[in-house]
């Protein structure tokens, strides 16, 4: 090479840098566009990488021309991206912004003085990549949709709500989550701080495992218990403890799920009772109902036997950690009424869902309510156990003394994705809200969210009580918040819809020998559940993930709604999470206005056959809770089934933000008031790194809320550490604060008398489901002694 052409080569290496670059790119993104194209897809992939590849020949070569097709390249790109995603920041971004740095490099006196000075193609590219740029920034400060004016009309002036104290799981036996207290308000909150904390001891009991509990407050005292099923009680003035008991329960098990949300307060009505006039229930891992002494923490000795009640009676084999109380137990009229988690998805005939009520004074049986025997309330007779393999109810339970119901969230029939075998009780009351008359245990209606569950649509969360002004008249009503994303308002005394309930046609071609339900409710209410997917709305960060999760959408089955479960993998959103999940949703039942949170990320289930499955779970050794790669067994089926989300490879969901929403919805008009992306990226990111950056892209969530009579909403649940208070008649957040791990859990408040203060209160222990931080911590907030607070 002779000195002229070493300079020459030497002054061309930084746009043969770019240029290499962008052949490498163009290569990857024309070979994935053209799988794409044949998978039925977008051909803009399979055109625009072979351009890509073209202006990064023309510019190896030094000519002008590979930068004027960048800036033809980069052109149609924008035209593409606004005519497919439109004027959205975050749909645009990874359409525009990585191609637009590149065009920007183009436009550098470095690269553009060795291009042709004559052409300026350099400089079009450059020009061109600004504009994507400035486009993508703009719309991203784009404001929060809102919906309708900020008003504040009162439809119950004198609605009922939790007081001083916070008693029940639910902030009261209804689980409206709805305060009266007025010392906190839109005015002062923002002076809200933090002023104690106490940590627990226990980080975690074996994998995945975190405390998610909501404490009860009961004059002067708060009372928890952790994932190891101790229950603490707290000076909820000042956090110190006052007692902790230690059932001494043995974590490990077979199942990774377990937790223990919250315990229930009771108050004996007896004057003959002395002891334990005022107790704490709650149930165990290892399957123990126990009753303590509210002030002292210790056992009642008049409960069960000697403070126990064995839950296993009559349950027949049941494997370690495939049955367990998750939820805080329901009280109703002075009876303690339980369900139970159950494993999802290993064989058919899995432990029973049965629904059992004892006398809260004494912990003897009161009656079951078991599917399997209709009509039958009494315990299994000799050598019988309760039926197996029904539904289960593992999410919160509401109640009405006035009433004497309790109402009952079940989950679907064991295993979760093949429902051929189910019987004829399961398929009536699984995924469903069933009324059981509390002094017998007889169903007194019930109402179906999913005719025959393949998709594990359980309704998790707690139904929520709340009258509701209609044509000028106020109805006892409730609200069911499901995974699928729509709220079912119904007459709490009957079980008929109030807003309509319609019946939808969906997908009924689904695994051979399966069969499926031809139709499912839809409710007349807002739905949450976002729109249907489509390969537009895949995304990542870059165009390279992106294109990447269009190809796994379209090489999965997806049909919309209620895809069945197949052999090819098939999509179904919402996924697992939901929707709402157990957090529930919140009511303020003056403005007739609910609060809720929701998850946007979809979900996969592929169909094993049996032979195949039984051989990768014999490779694994042993039967395995959603392990990556290894099926559930689902034994007693044609197959097993592999549970995944939809994630690209950087590990984040494939769909387009936001992954998470707050809402707050008019029941009786059946309006959104408003909208916004929930949570920032401060906390999470690509690859499981955290962003530190906290843009409002809206994220995955876990938990619930609290609202007050003064118009405020008090919410943590997301990965980001943060809890927030929202302005309930307008989404403005109002304050918010650092937790020191994941708040996935409810916040409760109350008034502390000593400080004569409204406290509010979290548990941030973390969620790794959610890639929040993990902890141990008790969190409580107040306004600053002496600021004038009355």
């Amino acid at each position: 090479m002779s000195p002229e052409e070493a300079r020459t080569a030497r002054s061309l290496w930084p746009t043969r840098t770019i240029a290499t670059s962008l052949m490498l790119v163009g290569i990857i993104i024309a070979v994935g566009g053209a799988y794409l194209a044949v998978l039925g897809g977008s051909f803009y992939y399979l055109i625009g990488g072979a351009v890509v590849c073209a202006s990064a020949f023309l510019l190896w070569q030094g000519m002008d021309w590979g930068a004027w097709l960048y800036a033809a390249y980069l052109a149609g790109t924008l035209i593409w991206a606004l005519v497919e995603s439109g004027l959205d920041a975050w749909a645009l971004a990874p359409r525009l912004i990585g191609p637009a740095v590149i065009g920007a490099l183009l436009g550098l006196p470095v690269v553009r003085h060795r291009l042709s000075p004559q052409r300026r193609g350099g400089a079009a590219s450059c020009g061109v990549a600004i504009l994507c740029l400035a486009l993508v920034v703009c719309l991203s400060f784009r404001s929060v949709s809102q919906f309708g004016p900020p008003t504040d009309p009162l439809r119950i002036p004198n609605a009922a709500g939790s007081g001083a104290d916070w008693p029940v799981y639910g902030g009261s036996q209804g689980g409206e989550r709805y305060s009266v207290l007025t010392q906190l308000n839109p005015d002062n909150v923002g002076r809200l701080k933090p002023v104690w904390t106490y940590r627990t001891g226990v980080v975690q009991a074996g994998p995945k495992s975190a405390m998610e509990a909501t404490p009860v407050v009961i004059a002067g005292t708060a009372y928890l218990c952790t994932q190891t099923n101790v229950i603490i009680a707290l000076d909820a003035e000042n956090g110190h403890e006052r007692w902790r008991f230690d059932p001494h329960v043995n974590p490990v098990g077979a199942s990774v799920v377990r937790t223990c949300r919250g315990v229930a307060y009771y108050k004996s009505g007896s004057a003959a009772t002395s002891e334990c006039s005022e107790r704490i229930i709650s149930a165990t891992f290892d399957m123990r109902l126990i009753a303590l002494d509210a002030h002292s923490g210790r056992l009642c000795k008049r409960f069960g036997d000697n403070g126990t009640v064995d839950l296993a009676t009559d349950m027949g084999q049941v494997d370690k950690g495939f049955s367990y109380v998750s939820s805080a137990p329901a009280i109703v009229r002075g009876r303690v009424v339980i369900g139970g988690w159950i494993a999802d998805n290993q064989y058919v005939g899995e432990p029973s869902g049965v629904i059992r009520a004892f006398d809260a004074e004494t912990g003897a049986f009161a009656w079951a309510w078991d599917m399997g025997r209709p009509g039958v309330h009494t315990e299994p007779g000799r050598g019988q156990t309760y039926t197996r393999g029904t539904p289960n109810s593992w999410a919160p339970m509401s109640g009405d003394d006035a009433l004497g119901l309790v109402y009952v969230p079940t989950g679907n029939a064991t295993p979760d994705f093949w429902g051929r075998e189910r019987s004829p009780a399961s398929e009536r009351y699984s995924s469903s809200l069933v009324a059981l008359d509390i002094a017998t245990g007889e169903p007194r209606w019930s109402f179906q969210t999913v005719r025959h569950d393949l998709w594990d649509y359980d309704v998790a969360s707690q139904p929520t009580l709340m009258d509701i002004r209609f044509g000028g008249q106020t109805i006892p009503a409730l609200i069911q918040p499901t995974k699928r994303g729509e709220l079912f308002v119904l007459d709490r005394r009957t079980g008929k819809p109030i807003v309509p309930v319609s019946e939808r046609p969906v997908p009924t071609n689904g695994a051979p020998g399966e069969r499926l339900a031809s139709t499912q409710p839809y409710s007349a209410m807002p739905s949450v559940a976002g729109s249907l997917l489509s390969e537009a709305r895949m995304w990542g960060m870059t165009p390279i993930d992106q294109l990447w999760c269009r190809i796994r959408f379209r090489s999965l089955r997806y049909q919309g709604d209620f895809t069945p479960p197949s052999t090819q993998g098939s999509i179904y959103y919402p996924g697992v999470v939901g929707g709402v999940n157990w957090g529930g949703i919140a009511s303020d039942p003056q403005r007739g206005l609910i609060f809720v949170n929701a998850n946007y990320f979809p979900s996969i289930v592929q169909l094993i056959p049996r032979r195949a499955a039984d051989e990768m779970l014999k490779d694994a050794g042993a039967r395995k809770f959603h392990q990556d790669g290894v099926p559930t067994p689902m034994g007693g089926t044609p197959y097993g089934a592999i549970m995944d989300g939809m994630f690209s490879p950087t590990g984040l969901p494939c769909n387009q933000p936001p992954y998470g929403r707050v809402l707050a919805i008019d029941v009786a008009t059946r309006t959104v008031r408003w909208s916004r992306p929930f949570g920032t990226t401060r906390d999470s990111g690509p690859f499981g790194v955290p962003l530190g950056i906290p843009l409002s892209m809206g994220i995955p969530n876990i938990g619930g809320a609290v609202m007050t009579r003064t118009g405020l909403t008090f919410i943590a649940a997301t990965q980001e550490r943060m809890i927030r208070a929202y302005d309930s008649r307008s989404g403005r957040i109002l304050w918010q604060n650092r937790l020191p791990a994941g708040g996935q859990a409810n916040p409760v408040t109350y008034f502390s008398s000593p400080s004569g203060r409204q406290f509010v209160l979290i548990v941030a222990s973390g969620n790794i489901a959610m890639q929040s931080k993990l902890g141990d911590y008790v969190e409580a907030f107040a306004l600053p002694k002496g600021s004038g607070i009355q």
